[in-house]
C-alpha cells in the first residue's frame, strides 16, 4: 500500500506562535498551529519508513496582493484592518479602491461573490522569499529525517498571482484563462491519484486545508475514499470554519482520525 502525506501551507506565518510576549509570531498565526505541527512532526518520524511521498504546498504572495490590507485604500489614504470583509458594492461606491488596478480587483470581487464567497482581508503573510514563507522548523526537521532515507519531498507554490486568492492546493479561487498559475493543477491531481492512502494535514483547517479538500471532491471524487484527515494536525482561524466540506468528504468515504490512532 502506497502512502502519501499532503501538507497544506505549514509555514512560519501560520505556525510560529513566537514567545510569551508574541515576539517573532507569524503574521497570520493560527491558534493551535504550533502544537499541530509538533504532533505532525512526531507522526512523520514514527512512520517515516512507511510514508512513500510527502507533498507540501506553500502559500506564496507578493506584498501587494488582493488579500492583503495594503492592497486596498480609502479616500483618506487609510488601509482597512485585518479580517475586514470587503464587498464589491463597497468598491463600486468608492468606499475602498485598489492601490494597483481597481477594475481588475473589482472584477475579482464580483466573480468571487458569484460563487457565494465573501472576501476577507489579511495582514501581509507568506511573502515570497521571506522567513514567514518558510516551512515551520519543527516540521522541517522531521521531513529531513524522512528524506534521509533517500526520498524527495515535493513543494508546490500557490498564490503568486496577486489578483486572486489561492487557498486550495489545486486551483485559485478565480481561474483566469490567460494566467496559468491560477488554473487547475491537473499534474498534481493525477499524481495524487496514484497513491492508495492520502493523509491530509496543514493550516488552516477553515481555509486552505478545507478548500483543498473541496477541490479534491470536485475534481477527483474517486480519490476521496482514500483520504484520511489528520484532525489533530490542523486548526481553524478563529471565527471561521468549513464543516460542510468535511462532512461531505466523510459521506464520500474519507476518514477523520487523530495521529495517535494511525500506525502505518
Amino acid at each position: 500500500m502506497s502512502n502519501l502525506l499532503l501538507i497544506i501551507d505549514p509555514q512560519n506565518d501560520f505556525c510560529n506562535m513566537g514567545d510569551e510576549q508574541g515576539n517573532d509570531r507569524g503574521s497570520l498565526y493560527v491558534p493551535g498551529a504550533h502544537d499541530d505541527m509538533l504532533r505532525l512532526a512526531s507522526w512523520i518520524v514514527e512512520n517515516k519508513e512507511k510514508l512513500d511521498h510527502i507533498i507540501i504546498t506553500l502559500d506564496s504572495h507578493h506584498l501587494m496582493d488582493i488579500s492583503h490590507t495594503l492592497f486596498w485604500v480609502n479616500e483618506n489614504g487609510e488601509h482597512p484592518q485585518p479580517f475586514t470583509t470587503l464587498r464589491a458594492s463597497e468598491v463600486e461606491q468608492g468606499l475602498w479602491h485598489s492601490a494597483i488596478d481597481n477594475q481588475k480587483a473589482l472584477d475579482y470581487l464580483r466573480k468571487l461573490e458569484q460563487q457565494g464567497i465573501t472576501h476577507t482581508l489579511w495582514p501581509p503573510h507568506c511573502l515570497i522569499g521571506s522567513e514567514g514563507a518558510a516551512i515551520y522548523t519543527p516540521l522541517m526537521d522531521a521531513i529531513k529525517l524522512w528524506a534521509e532515507q533517500g526520498r524527495y519531498y515535493q513543494t508546490v507554490m500557490k498564490g503568486t498571482y496577486p489578483f486572486t486568492e489561492h487557498f486550495g492546493a489545486f486551483a485559485a479561487q478565480v481561474i483566469y484563462d490567460d494566467i496559468p498559475e491560477t488554473q487547475v493543477n491537473t499534474e498534481l491531481l493525477n499524481m495524487i491519484r496514484d497513491f492508495d492512502n492520502i493523509f491530509l494535514s496543514g493550516e488552516a483547517r477553515s481555509h486552505c486545508v478545507g478548500t483543498s479538500l473541496k477541490q479534491l471532491i470536485d475534481y477527483v471524487p474517486d480519490v476521496v475514499q482514500k483520504i484520511t484527515v489528520l484532525e489533530d494536525t490542523m486548526s481553524n482561524v478563529p471565527g471561521f470554519q468549513m464543516e460542510q466540506v468535511y462532512k461531505q468528504a466523510k459521506e464520500l468515504g474519507a476518514k477523520s482520525l487523530v495521529t495517535k490512532e494511525i500506525t502505518l
